[in-house]
Formats: C-alpha cells, structure tokens, sequence
C-alpha cells in the first residue's frame, strides 16, 4: 500500500469544464458537492483506501522564523497556497493506477447545475524510503 495526496484546486491548475466558482453556486449545489465528497470518502473507508481529507478555508498566512519573538507574517503578493489548495484528501492505494482511477472519480463531484466539475486533481505520493521516486 502506498499514501497518495489528492489536491483540489481553487486555482492554478487547469480549468475544469463546469468552471462556476464554488461562491456562486447555490446552497443546494454546495450541499450536493459536500455530500458526493463524503459519500466518496464512506465508500473508501469500507474498502480502507481512505486516510483522511479535509477542505480549507480560505484565510491563511506565510510564516517564517526571523530571529527570537519576531515571526514575520505575509500576504503576498507571491501566489500562497490560501489561494490555490482548496481541499485535499490522503489515499493508502495498492498502485499509482489506483490512485488515478480514484482522482478521476473523485473529479465527477458536482457543481455548477448538478453537472460533475471535472475538475483537475493533483495526485502525490508521499516521499518514504521505499518510494518509486528511489528506484
């Protein structure tokens, strides 16, 4: 088994076809969104592909240590991740295809109209010692 991040989007990846931010959809749309998202990570749980996942608010700030009592604290005008990760969700897959199957599945969410997004999601292994990446 090997953990895969699956990374949603507010920007910064390509459009997705049913491209209507998330802040003009309707209260029903949202609702239909969240409850795909959980249904999703149920099903996953029951087969035990699913780590965990999380949505992110859009606040946020850059951090860094410059010297004892004085972090500095940013907000731009570099792009930050406050801006383009909107949510992400960690996977334990047999394989990289499995882990593509399930992005893709996972990018069919509906959005705008009840029509699925196909959003573009951003898969990442997680770096171990055994990873393909030292092979």
């Amino acid at each position: 088994m090997a953990k895969y991040l699956l990374l949603k989007h507010y920007r910064g990846a390509p459009a997705p076809v049913n491209d209507v931010p998330m802040d003009q959809w309707t209260p029903e749309e949202v609702a239909a969104h969240v409850r795909y998202m959980a249904d999703f990570a149920a099903r996953l749980e029951g087969t035990g592909e699913f780590v965990d996942s999380q949505g992110i608010a859009p606040e946020g700030a850059f951090v860094r240590y410059d010297g004892e009592g004085r972090p500095p604290v940013v907000d731009g005008p570099f792009a930050e991740t406050k801006d383009l990760i909107a949510g992400w969700m960690v996977i334990d897959v047999e394989s990289r295809e499995r882990a593509y199957e399930l992005a893709a599945e996972l990018s069919a969410a509906p959005g705008a109209g009840g029509r699925p997004i196909h959003e573009w999601l951003e898969v990442r292994p997680f770096l171990t010692l055994h990873s393909t990446m030292f092979d």
